[in-house]
């Protein structure tokens, strides 16, 4: 929560690699988002659903279902096509960023991350 009183704003993170994971939810927690983190595609379109979030942030490289696959399912549904993507991935040419946006990306960080650049990156997305 905010001082304002305002709710927090919701991220959900899908990211399998565990370290990763815990980076972007305790950076987000510290500038008081909340968050839920989720290790593959299959199980963020369910806990998109469920938790509701203001922004998902999701790597492109994941088990089961890719980051491509996971962004054109969100983006396609009803009730989750509304909600901010941003893609952080290691694949970090131009053709890779081309093909993450044409997905529905609505936008794109390489893998490393700055921390304050993603921050950033995540405020104005909301």
């Amino acid at each position: 929560m905010s001082m304002a009183g305002d709710v927090a704003k919701r991220v959900l993170v899908v990211e399998d690699n565990e370290l990763n994971m815990k980076l972007f939810c305790d950076l987000l927690r510290a500038h008081a988002f909340e968050t839920q983190g989720v290790r593959d595609g299959r199980e963020a379109m369910a806990r998109a659903r469920e938790f509701q979030p203001d922004l998902i942030i999701t790597d492109i490289q994941l088990p089961h279902m890719s980051g491509h696959e996971l962004i054109a399912q969100l983006k396609a549904d009803l009730v989750l096509g509304a909600i901010p993507i941003l893609a952080v991935t290691a694949y970090a040419s131009r053709a890779d960023e081309e093909r993450i946006r044409a997905a529905g990306a609505n936008a794109y960080l390489s893998k490393p991350i700055a921390l304050m650049p993603f921050v950033a990156q995540v405020k104005a997305l909301l």
